[in-house]
């Protein structure tokens, strides 16, 4: 068998997943599914990215492929990541930060979500979330862990760009 279902396959599979309620209802429905198959266009996209600098900033911006979970160490320089134009092939996206000094600025796609509830922030520094802190129904939903010893984190949706003629 060439990891196909059979009918009667899919139409119990969509039942469930029609049915669902919560994430741990899906997770079950594609477990036993073969991990290899066809190719398909697009980025191949690492499980997971460390990146790390000590003085320098860390940028990501426009069509970049962003990985499931990403792990960036930055001692005295700041991160800026847009995903509102990347390529996204998971609906969940982990980022662990490690700041000493510098902040964090997370840029998402319109109607994506984003848990901060496992980022700490040290000296008076804040976090701040323009977005919804819950999953949405078919959006990205981004899960940021770590910490910022004398930084801060924010994260919001593009700004609208007005155009004049």
């Amino acid at each position: 068998m060439e990891g196909r279902l059979t009918q009667l396959e899919l139409e119990d599979r969509l039942e469930l997943a029609l049915t669902a309620r919560t994430y741990g209802d899906l997770a079950g429905l594609t477990a036993d599914l073969p991990a290899d198959g066809p190719a398909v266009d697009g980025p191949v996209v690492d499980e997971v990215v460390e990146l790390e600098s000590k003085n320098g900033h860390i940028k990501r911006s426009g069509d970049w492929a962003v990985p499931r979970r990403l792990r960036i160490a930055s001692k005295y320089g700041s991160v800026e990541l847009d995903l509102s134009e990347a390529v996204i092939s998971h609906p969940v996206v982990e980022i662990h930060l490690d700041l000493k000094y510098g902040s964090a600025k997370i840029v998402l796609p319109d109607g994506a979500a984003a848990d901060i509830d496992r980022f700490r922030t040290e000296w008076g520094n804040t976090v701040t979330s323009e977005v919804p802190g819950r999953p949405q129904p078919g959006a990205l939903y981004l899960v940021v862990s770590g910490e910022a010893k004398y930084g801060s984190l924010a994260i919001r949706y593009p700004r609208k760009r007005w155009f004049t003629h």
